[in-house]
């Protein structure tokens, strides 16, 4: 029986695949794939922002080698510093609920 983190890494793996092979290529995520991901799986997030271009900037941040397409190397770079910043605010939480 997996882990915890064992099975949240296959779901980062699953979640990845059943976006990318939307438009036949299941490696990378196009920019419709990942909006369409984006909206899906993060739609608290997504709502958050308040740039209308917001997975344009995504986009261009995380294609680190120019191929106008995520791979997952370049998808796991959102979830660590979406989850490094949600960590963050659980830290602030927690330091305001001692007091």
């Amino acid at each position: 029986m997996p882990s915890d983190l064992e099975s949240a890494m296959e779901t980062m793996i699953k979640v990845f695949h059943k976006y990318a092979s939307k438009d036949g290529n299941s490696g990378t995520l196009t920019r419709s794939e990942l909006k369409t991901l984006m909206e899906s799986e993060l739609a608290g997030f997504l709502k958050s922002q308040k740039d209308p271009g917001a997975v344009d900037r995504i986009m261009k941040d995380l294609d680190t080698n120019g191929d106008n397409e995520v791979d997952f190397e370049e998808f796991v770079s959102l979830v660590v510093g979406l989850s490094i910043a949600c960590e963050q605010c659980y830290q602030v939480h927690m330091k305001k609920c001692k007091k």
